[in-house]
């Protein structure tokens, strides 16, 4: 047992130690989370934007890379491993935005009720401008969606 005049002394050296334990394992999970970030960019928005994986719950990310080959009538199909990688990424960073609370039908963002909720005032006529062309072209309005921004202070709604 630590004497009480010596606790806060041992305190701060155990707090480091610990820390210290944890950084190689932290570096390695964070080398890929990078990995699996980049693969998700690289291969998802060479098609369109690679929405925020909070915007969707684990079981959406999971069947729609379950059925990569028929990815709402397009086939995305990946490689083994970077299918794999997605698979543990995407899962894991799922439903963080705080309005994700259900299943959207179909696992399409457009179709969950927090987007329906956020875009009520956007007339239907607005998606099929030419320079928007669906509910699903998030950058044609949100300039800093790539990023995860999607303040309404930052909306241009393209004429």
């Amino acid at each position: 047992m630590i004497p009480k005049n010596r606790l806060f002394h041992a305190l701060p050296r155990a707090a480091v130690a610990g820390l210290i334990s944890l950084a190689l394992p932290w570096s390695t999970a964070q080398s890929q989370t990078v990995n699996a970030a980049a693969k998700y960019q690289q291969e998802c928005a060479a098609c369109h934007m690679a929405y925020p994986p909070g915007m969707l719950p684990q079981a959406s990310w999971k069947r729609i890379l379950g059925h990569l080959n028929k990815h709402f009538g397009t086939d995305a199909s990946l490689d083994e491993a970077s299918l794999r990688e997605l698979s543990i990424w995407l899962p894991a960073n799922a439903d963080t935005f705080r309005k994700v609370h259900e299943t959207p039908p179909q696992d399409r963002i457009t179709q969950s009720r927090w987007f329906i909720r956020q875009h009520d005032e956007v007339p239907s006529a607005t998606w099929k401008r030419v320079a928007i062309g669906s509910a699903a072209n998030c950058l044609a309005c949100h300039s800093g969606a790539a990023k995860g921004n999607f303040n309404e202070d930052d909306v241009r709604i393209p004429k």
